[in-house]
Parts: structure tokens; sequence; C-alpha cells
């Protein structure tokens, strides 16, 4: 079976699949206005998604990660989640979450096959966190942490764009609350998109500014795993948790790109700062159609250029990224 790696030598065995784009937070950086549907089109359907997953699965994809917008919007999630964790060859199943229904919800996504669980919370500070999401929502959030340790997850990884003259003199506060949990603190460069110019102009952040920080305390990088996000992982000796790194303005950040994304709607993105995407809904219908989809996979995988430019201004097709899965 031909596997799915590209001219670059990249081999991908990690697929991001967005089950929705609806979302019921406004975080600045993403939807400020909230979430507005700019199409009739239904999300993938619960075969659909059965039958693409299971494409991936026959081609190297050992790594599946839920998004959205918001994933536990979908009132089939439990379904979903079983129906990847069960696909022959899929070995993890991760998910990333606003934390909205996590306190209610969680034990029910780990009992479904949900291997791993990412949460987006931008602030430790309630007015901030309701200023940067638009809800105020923070104690939600962090019971949902506290239920997801309860539920049995080992490590809970967190999310956090951090954004000058918002959040960023939160980094100290940050650390302390992860000294001692066993949560992977993950900081996300802002990222420009097609209606966020003044935003990232205003308030971005170099992840190099905060490893430099790290490295003077005595942090130390983790060797990446194959099936890893695009994190550098960083540990301490006197910390229960890691600190990540998502630093899309460096140097070589795609070099290592082992990630596919495929959209709610059925489209195929070879990045999330392409363009508009390769349409694979018409091959979902059947399991016989598996060869069809198959050989579209490898087609537009041909087309994938060594990297983004995002360093030159060029944001490609996203507008925002709610709209790919983020």
């Amino acid at each position: 079976m031909p596997q799915l790696v590209d001219q670059y030598q990249r081999k991908f065995e990690y697929l991001r699949l967005s089950i929705t784009d609806v979302c019921n937070f406004k975080c600045t950086y993403c939807l400020p206005d909230g979430y507005h549907r700019q199409h009739k089109k239904a999300f993938l359907t619960l075969p659909e998604i059965r039958h693409l997953v299971a494409g991936f699965a026959t081609m190297g994809t050992q790594k599946v990660r839920i998004t959205g917008g918001e994933p536990s919007l979908r009132r089939d999630l439990c379904d979903i989640l079983e129906t990847v964790k069960t696909t022959p060859g899929i070995a993890k199943v991760a998910m990333t979450t606003n934390g909205y229904r996590m306190a209610r919800d969680v034990a029910d996504w780990r009992r479904s096959g949900l291997d791993a669980i990412n949460v987006s919370m931008d602030s430790l500070d309630a007015k901030m966190f309701h200023q940067i999401t638009g809800e105020n929502l923070l104690h939600k959030v962090m019971s949902g942490i506290d239920a997801a340790f309860d539920a049995g997850f080992e490590q809970v990884k967190v999310n956090t764009v951090l954004m000058k003259g918002l959040n960023s003199h939160e980094l100290g506060a940050f650390l302390a609350w992860i000294k001692p949990r066993n949560i992977q603190l993950r900081f996300i460069e802002l990222m420009q998109t097609g209606d966020n110019p003044a935003l990232f102009h205003a308030h971005h952040v170099s992840g190099a500014t905060i490893m430099a920080q790290l490295l003077e305390q005595g942090w130390i990088e983790k060797v990446r795993q194959p099936t890893d996000g695009p994190a550098r992982v960083f540990c301490h000796p006197d910390y229960q948790g890691e600190i990540g790194l998502i630093m899309p303005y460096e140097s070589h950040f795609c070099d290592s790109c082992n990630r596919l994304r495929v959209s709610a709607l059925g489209r195929l993105h070879l990045c999330l700062f392409g363009e508009q995407g390769s349409e694979l809904r018409p091959l979902l219908q059947h399991s016989h159609q598996q060869p069809e989809l198959q050989q579209a996979l490898l087609t537009a995988l041909a087309t994938k250029g060594p990297s983004h430019h995002l360093a030159q201004g060029d944001v490609g097709g996203t507008q925002h990224l709610a709209s790919v899965g983020g």
C-alpha cells in the first residue's frame, strides 16, 4: 500500500480532522465577532468520517486529532471518537477543545476512546480570559481540566496564545501553575490570517523570546517523536509540567511537518495556510471508493510545497483558524 510521503520525504502519520466549524467562543484572534455560518452544507457524517479515516490509516496515518470549531458541539462526538479509535491502524486519538463541556462530558469522551486532550485557555485571570474569549467561563474550563485528570488522563495539554499587551505578562504565573501539575503548557505564536492583520501586528510575540527565557531558567528540550505535533517541548527537573512552543515563524518550521488536515466539509488542506483545498467528500460515500480516495490523496500530496509563506505575510486562503480546524 502506498504511503503518505511527499517529494521532500516528509511522512504524514497525523491527520487533523475538523468535525464542525461552529464555535461558541469569540476569541479575539480567531472569531472576534462570533461564529457566522457562511455555507448551507452539512458537516461530515459518521459514515463519511469512517471511510475517510480508514483511507488515511491504510496509508500510514497513526494519529487523528479531532478539531473544530468546537468539536464538543457535535451531538455525535462520542460516536465519532469510537469510530476513529476502532479504525485498524489508528494508534492514538486526540482532541482539541475550548473546555466548555469538559467538566460534564470528558469521562464519556475517555470511555469512547479519546487518548489525549488539548484545552485552549489563554489566561489564568478571569477578566483577561473573558476579554480574549468573549466568555466569562474560566472557572468552567479549570473545572474541566480537573475532571480530565479524574477521568484518567495522565497529562492534559493546554494551548495558550501569548499576546503582547494582553496576556504575555502571565508567563510566570503559568509556569507556577504547571509546576505541581502534569500539564504540557503550549505557547502558540499569534498567527496572521486573512481577517486579523491589525491584531497580529499589535500583539504578536515571538516564541524565540520565550524559549530564551526558558533556557536561561534551566529548561531542556525533549526529543521529538514521529507522531508529535508541531511543538518543541521542554522539561525541567523541578517541574511536573512541561512547556511546548509552537513557533510557525521560526526558520525551518515546516521541515518536520507530519500532518494533513481535512475540514468539516470534507476538503483536504495540505497546510493550515494553503489555498482552498481538494474536495474529498464525493469519495467518502462508499467503502469501495477507497482506491480512488487513496489516489486523490497521493495526487494532492504531490503538490505540497516545502513551506508556508507566513514570514512574507502570505496567509493563503485562511480567513480564520476555525475554518480549517487550527
